[in-house]
């Protein structure tokens, strides 16, 4: 199967994106993790296929997987590039600055900003609400939230806020996030018991001019250069404890996302997304 890809980025956290607006591609976990693997495949932090909306209020639906084959309910940085992708590629209309992009955890709605050649410079997405309610993040705690609840694990005891963002996450708070344990307690707490469906795990600093330095252990990737939906928990996180205010530029590795909570209660995200290349590869009958 000759398959053309796009590749992208958000800030570092990269994708393969192929166009299925045929819906015909069925992609094998196998198949997600040879586009994603850096070594002998394309090489990505996940997989996006563009598709039509199901929904009828939505433009397009973007279904998300992680480097090891799972599907996903939402990735911010991702929605950014699909938005991209769609502007650049002439699927949403030079007069339009608004597009509805359906995930499976929701719909999301995208204001785009153009450059002079009507390419997109920028995307504001609203991410919704985030949702505290344990059960629905979904994450085994009694209770009304998970704010600040002490963790045991393995590698000692640590303190969580957890919510969703359209997928789960457990934020931590550290004094300095370039020693923080990604890479040993993020594992940890992606597969404990408390998430019965994984988690994503921020290791957040706030800092004396109120920007928040951010490293993220994503749910099925491991640590990446940034994450959308990392960058919004850990605002609200911030906020919920008086931290910041409801809006502040959150520094990841691979740049500054602006997040701001707003009064009507939905978080929105903005930032920019670049295209790296485009390809073909000739994937087995098999791969799929």
């Amino acid at each position: 199967m000759l398959l053309e890809f796009t590749k992208m980025h958000g800030l570092g956290n990269d994708f393969v994106v192929i166009e299925d607006l045929a819906e015909d591609i069925d992609f094998s976990p196998e198949a997600v993790q040879w586009f994603c693997d850096r070594n002998f495949g394309v090489g990505g932090d996940g997989l996006i296929l563009v598709r039509p909306a199901t929904a009828p209020d939505a433009d397009f639906f973007m279904l998300y997987y992680n480097a090891d084959g799972t599907t996903a309910e939402m990735c911010g940085n991702g929605i950014r590039c699909f938005a991209k992708y769609l502007v650049d590629h002439g699927h949403v209309s030079a007069d339009s600055d608004q597009i509805a992009v359906e995930t499976l955890g929701g719909i999301n709605s995208i204001t785009v900003t153009r450059d002079n050649e009507g390419r997109m410079l920028l995307a504001t997405v609203d991410m919704g609400e985030p949702i505290l309610n344990p059960e629905d993040i979904p994450a085994d705690y009694s209770g009304d939230q998970v704010f600040e609840c002490p963790l045991e694990t393995e590698l000692g005891t640590f303190t969580i806020t957890a919510l969703s963002m359209g997928n789960p996450h457990a934020v931590i708070w550290v004094d300095d996030v370039d020693s923080a344990p990604v890479d040993t307690v993020g594992p940890l707490i992606e597969s404990d018991a408390h998430f019965p469906a994984k988690t994503n795990v921020e290791f957040a600093q706030n800092t004396a001019d109120g920007r928040i330095l951010l490293r993220v252990w994503e749910r099925g990737v491991g640590e990446t250069m940034a994450c959308g939906t990392g960058a919004c928990a850990a605002l609200v996180a911030a906020a919920l404890s008086c931290r910041v205010g409801r809006q502040a530029t959150i520094e990841l590795p691979g740049g500054e996302l602006d997040i701001h909570w707003a009064p009507s209660g939905s978080v929105m995200m903005t930032g920019p997304a670049n295209e790296v290349f485009t390809g073909t590869v000739n994937l087995p009958e098999d791969g799929e």
